[in-house]
């Protein structure tokens, strides 16, 4: 009995297959891992991968880690009852962008223009985009969305920083967005711009601060459904689940190197603080 866990990430370690960035592999990949008649298909670190997956099989069970609407990305057609062969769990990263804003606007209350990293080819990029841009416009603030799919496409977003006078920075939730974040953060200590970032690697890495789903218990969820197929019940039977649970970490360290203060309205909001 085998069980595959496909990544669309090269910040994630993968189990059984690798596929990094947007892989034109990635099709092949499944084929092999269909006709190897794989017990379950684990798919915790892309909607692109878990989309790909239940194109390619209604028969080999699927379990998903996906930020945003399942239903509305077409995984599964009900968040309780998903029947066929594909279930799994939602985090909050899409919805967060909004809320990673006001915080940004905390810090920088005559901020003008933020910019947002995103990677078009991402199933929720519109969406988060467009929430966003939607909290934007009621602070008062210039969205500039900055689009890459690749390491030349993000030299470029880089230079429009540098035209734009950019006064913030937030992230897409996004394997490859999240997987360029040493040059993003190096960007942003260079030029002074503070980020809310979306991801725990942005913060471990050195970024100022990080706002959303930590993943652990959305990876729980995915192992305890991978443990409940093979022990013999349906996916279509195991509801989606949605986490709930938000952190919001600072790093005060990078904030005096960047020159930020951080407002104590926003400090005894945080559940880590690196002094």
């Amino acid at each position: 009995m085998t069980l595959a866990i496909l990544f669309l990430s090269d910040c994630l370690l993968s189990v059984n297959r690798w596929v990094a960035g947007e892989n034109e592999k990635l099709p092949a990949i499944l084929r092999d891992l269909i006709e190897q008649r794989v017990a379950v298909l684990a798919t915790p670190g892309s909607t692109a991968i878990a989309l790909a997956a239940k194109a390619a099989t209604q028969t080999i069970p699927i379990v998903f880690r996906v930020g945003g609407d399942p239903v509305a990305m077409g995984l599964v057609p009900s968040l309780n009852m998903p029947g066929g062969n594909v279930t799994g769990t939602t985090t909050l990263g899409v919805t967060l962008g909004a809320k990673r804003l006001q915080l940004l606007r905390e810090l920088l209350p005559t901020g003008a223009t933020v910019a947002l990293f995103s990677n078009p080819r991402n199933a929720n990029a519109a969406a988060e985009a467009k929430e966003i841009d939607a909290a934007a416009k009621v602070l008062g603030v210039r969205l500039l969305v900055l689009n890459a799919t690749s390491p030349s496409e993000l030299d470029v977003a880089f230079e429009r920083i540098a035209q734009e006078n950019v006064s913030g920075l937030l992230n897409a939730a996004d394997p490859f967005i999240i997987s360029r974040r040493d040059r993003i953060i190096a960007l942003a200590t260079r030029r002074a711009i503070p980020g809310v970032y979306s991801a725990p690697p942005f913060f471990d890495d050195g970024g100022l601060m990080f706002y959303g789903s930590s993943g652990l218990e959305e990876y729980y969820t995915v192992g305890t459904y991978i443990g409940r197929i093979l022990k013999g019940e349906k996916p279509g039977d195991l509801p989606v689940q949605q986490s709930t649970k938000v952190e919001l970490a600072i790093n005060l360290k990078v904030a005096k190197v960047l020159g930020i203060t951080i407002p104590t309205a926003v400090l005894v909001r945080a559940d880590e603080v690196i002094e």
